[in-house]
């Protein structure tokens, strides 16, 4: 979609050094993508609610290369260390960019990255870092050629970029809320980058919170990435499929009229569902650990109880997002501090809440 031969640096009037640092949040799927063909593109369409203080800071600094090859030339470091690992991602990344970017092997690359949050625990640090790192490329870009001086036009393709890194991120680059994948609730919806979905939303789920509860900072034995493979030889994919482009359409109205128990229900029906379709695949799997069950039913028999409105849903982790409008906070707290955080790893959790979306520091 956005290839071009035309994004080539020249020699004889070589940019000056630079850099461009941006802090991109995670984001909350509650109507989930599971499930992805071609060059990452998603099964069914997803809903999510862009976070606030889970989040990636990227700095990305770029030199002119004045003898360059075909390879990229990049040194990564995360929280001020080298990372073999994410090195290498980075660079297959960027590699599959040099069509969209072909001037990226003329630059030498350094970036530093850290987040806010445990990595690899189920709260979608892939979301966050890659589209800082595409945020950061789009900057580049308009930098260096001043093509993407229109706001729209620098999330779309942010979007677009962000998604080829890691399916989720393509979500985070919009405030409050996102919708990623071609659905008829949501004109201008895509497979190929997400649209905000602020307009969406009542007034009650702009001041959102979601409580992250770490019940394991550990790095998840199966990654999301396996999970979406092992999709493809599942047996209830289909219906699967089937299932989430229904609730995306009702959770549209249920998000638009402010209906809590409405909004709810999907959102615990898709956590599970989630979770379900891992332990049916082939070779079956478990992310849930059984603070995680005992979280939920404590959540369940709260609701109960007080009559507040308060849901949960998970990422693919172990970790339990408490999903409650702003109105309760004070209460919500109280019962997470008293019930709660004792199931945590170390009574870890992190207070969050729907956000404005990526800026740039």
């Amino acid at each position: 979609m956005y290839e071009n031969s035309k994004l080539i640096l020249d020699s004889s009037n070589a940019p000056e050094a630079g850099d461009f640092t941006w802090r991109s949040p995670s984001n909350i799927a509650i109507v989930k993508y599971w499930g992805k063909h071609g060059d990452q593109l998603p099964r069914n369409p997803s809903f999510s609610f862009t976070l606030s203080a889970s989040f990636t800071d990227m700095l990305l600094e770029f030199e002119f290369r004045e003898n360059y090859d075909n390879e990229i030339d990049l040194e990564f470091y995360f929280h001020q260390e080298p990372n073999a690992a994410f090195h290498a991602k980075m660079v297959k990344f960027l590699e599959r960019l040099i069509p969209i970017y072909p001037f990226l092997p003329q630059l030498s690359l350094k970036v530093y990255s850290g987040n806010s949050f445990p990595h690899s625990a189920g709260i979608a640090s892939s979301a966050s870092a890659m589209s800082a790192l595409a945020l950061c490329l789009c900057s580049l870009e308009d930098h260096l050629f001043g093509t993407l001086k229109d706001p729209a036009e620098f999330d779309q393709k942010a979007s677009f970029i962000a998604r080829l890194g890691s399916g989720s991120a393509c979500r985070s680059i919009f405030p409050h809320a996102s919708v990623w994948g071609t659905t008829s609730a949501l004109a201008g919806s895509s497979d190929l980058f997400g649209i905000s979905a602020e307009g969406w939303l009542h007034d009650t789920f702009k001041d959102f919170h979601d409580d992250i509860l770490i019940v394991s900072k550990e790095e998840k034995k199966v990654s999301s990435r396996a999970g979406h493979a092992l999709m493809e030889g599942n047996p209830y994919a289909e219906a699967r499929y089937t299932q989430a482009r229904a609730r995306l359409s009702n959770l549209s109205e249920a998000l638009q009229m402010g209906d809590l128990p409405a909004f709810g229900k999907i959102a615990e029906d898709e956590a599970l569902s989630l979770h379900a379709l891992m332990m049916c695949s082939n070779p079956s799997y478990m992310l849930m650990r059984p603070n995680s069950l005992a979280i939920i039913e404590k959540i369940r028999n709260y609701r109960e109880d007080t009559g507040h409105q308060v849901y949960f849903t998970l990422d693919a982790g172990p970790n339990i997002h408490v999903l409650y409008p702003g109105t309760i906070v004070q209460e919500v707290r109280t019962f997470i501090e008293s019930d709660l955080k004792q199931y945590c790893e170390n009574e870890y959790y992190i207070q969050d809440w729907v956000g404005e979306g990526p800026e740039e520091v």
